[in-house]
């Protein structure tokens, strides 16, 4: 069932910077999202950047200690989010980088809240091509512990999340 939401542009150009990794300087790089959150407009009819929620690359280590932490501090407990999240991992054979989609509805949410992110996700999804992994999540409880999100990007052959061991 579709909302009649509409996705804004800058969604789309947050989710193309975040999905091209062209080289860059390290001014650049620093600049680049980590993690980002979307929400719907206050009227209900776009999906937007969620400003102040997201992390930069450049924050890791500054401001930022262990950026999966820091995104899930993000969400909030009482309301639906989409998020996409850059999530840096290896397995046995290789280090990588994948996108992940993330649709967060949590248990608080009001009724009215997850219809409508629900039904609007389509939406957002149709914007985001060439996104490999998507998450529904539905409480801190999914989320909190990073092997889910490991086992998610590959299943028992992660190693490693954001440089830390699982």
């Amino acid at each position: 069932m579709a909302s009649g939401v509409t996705v804004s542009d800058e969604v789309i150009k947050v989710f193309n910077d975040m999905k091209v990794r062209k080289s860059s300087t390290s001014d650049e790089v620093k600049k680049r999202k980590k993690a980002v959150l979307f929400c719907l407009s206050d009227d209900k009819k776009k999906i937007v950047v969620e400003e102040g929620n997201q992390i930069l690359v450049g924050d890791i280590g500054d401001t930022v200690d262990d950026p999966y932490a820091c995104f899930v501090k993000l969400l909030p407990l009482n309301d639906c989010r989409y998020g996409l999240y850059d999530a840096t991992y290896e397995t046995k054979e290789s280090k990588k980088e994948d996108l992940v989609f993330i649709f967060w509805a949590p248990e608080g949410a009001p009724l009215k809240s997850k219809m409508i992110y629900a039904s609007s996700k389509d939406a957002i999804k149709k914007k985001f091509t060439g996104i490999k992994h998507e998450w529904q999540v539905n409480g801190l409880d999914d989320i909190q512990d990073r092997s889910t999100l490991a086992e998610k990007l590959g299943g028992n052959v992660v190693v490693s999340l954001e440089g830390r061991p699982l």
